[in-house]
């Protein structure tokens, strides 16, 4: 199973990464009704941690982010499997397929958690240079504009309309 197509299937919801039963159900080659079962006949072995059951309105809101089936969806709110409750679902299940869909499972989650530790560390160095930066050209555009006011004053200063005498320089 290709991992961009495990990492498609991992969700945020309650500020937490999930993937939802159904999916897992798919990866597994099991009906989903038989995934349930399993869980339900080992509930102490998932904590609120590890899974929970989405509200009406997370599940509304989820569909409005993902296809749902042609039957017109699920009947019942599925459940949400952090990654430790998904590496639990493998020892539940206890098939050859459930372990080599967990491995690769656990790798994506893996991944998706180097990337975001790697994109964190990338903002704060930009925010960093923009800060830096910003503060030198801040400086520089100061400095711009005031050689452009100081000519801009000597222009004016000399094309002024003069008022008082006027020399004769003829010597008269």
């Amino acid at each position: 199973m290709e991992l961009q197509t495990i990492q498609s299937r991992i969700y945020e919801i309650r500020s937490q990464k999930v993937m939802l039963d159904f999916d897992l159900a798919e990866m597994y080659e099991v009906e989903n009704k038989r995934l349930k079962e399993a869980v339900r006949r080992n509930i102490d072995r998932f904590p609120v941690d590890f899974m929970f059951e989405l509200t009406k309105e997370e599940l509304e809101t989820l569909r409005t982010q993902i296809a749902t089936s042609k039957r017109g969806g699920t009947r019942y709110p599925p459940f949400a499997f952090t990654e430790q409750g998904v590496a639990m679902l493998a020892s539940v299940l206890n098939s050859l397929k459930a372990i080599q869909v967990n491995i690769q499972i656990v790798r994506a989650f893996v991944y998706l958690r180097q990337y975001a530790l790697s994109h964190k560390d990338l903002t704060e160095k930009l925010k960093k240079l923009e800060r830096k930066y910003n503060k030198q050209f801040k400086d520089v555009y100061e400095a711009l504009n005031y050689l452009l006011k100081k000519d801009k004053q000597e222009i004016e200063q000399r094309e002024r309309k003069r008022i008082g005498f006027k020399r004769n320089n003829e010597g008269e």
